[in-house]
């Protein structure tokens, strides 16, 4: 490589702990990897995918999502590697102090869904304005 400061590492069929801190690692490729418990903080993973990958317990502190596209998220369908209809059991997923305004959930399952002490202005389930439901739910309730 012309520039000393560009170099590539590959590791192989290794095991290492990398402490890595101010860093360019942009570009670099993690492709059937252990990567259990990794810790970044004060990163820029803007442009980031993360493909076919088993992200329980993860937990995202103080993050801007802008534009992500959240997709094909659960357990994993039958035909694939990690199938198992024995230990078919989704531990629940927790959002908390996020400003998720004009985002769009669709064709996800959403039973036993609970939303609680949530600004739910303008927030509508299959068109229908969930203030409209909750004012006719009241509504029938008083009489």
């Amino acid at each position: 490589m012309s520039n000393e400061n560009n170099k590539k590492i590959d590791f192989i069929d290794d095991v290492r702990e990398l402490s890595v801190r101010y860093a360019d690692i942009s570009g670099s490729k993690f492709i059937e990897n252990l990567c259990k418990s990794l810790y970044f903080e004060n990163v820029d993973l803007s442009g980031t995918k993360i493909i076919d990958a088993n992200l329980s317990n993860l937990e995202i502190d103080g993050a801007q999502i802008g534009g992500a596209y959240i997709k094909n998220i659960g357990m994993p369908p039958e035909g694939h590697p990690l199938y198992d209809p024995n230990n078919m059991k989704q531990e629940p997923v927790k959002f908390e102090n996020c400003d998720l305004n004009n985002s769009k959930i669709t064709n996800c399952n959403l039973s036993n869904v609970e939303i609680d002490a949530c600004d739910m202005t303008g927030l509508k389930i299959n068109g229908i304005y969930i203030e409209d439901l909750l004012a006719l739910y009241n509504t029938s309730k008083d009489t």
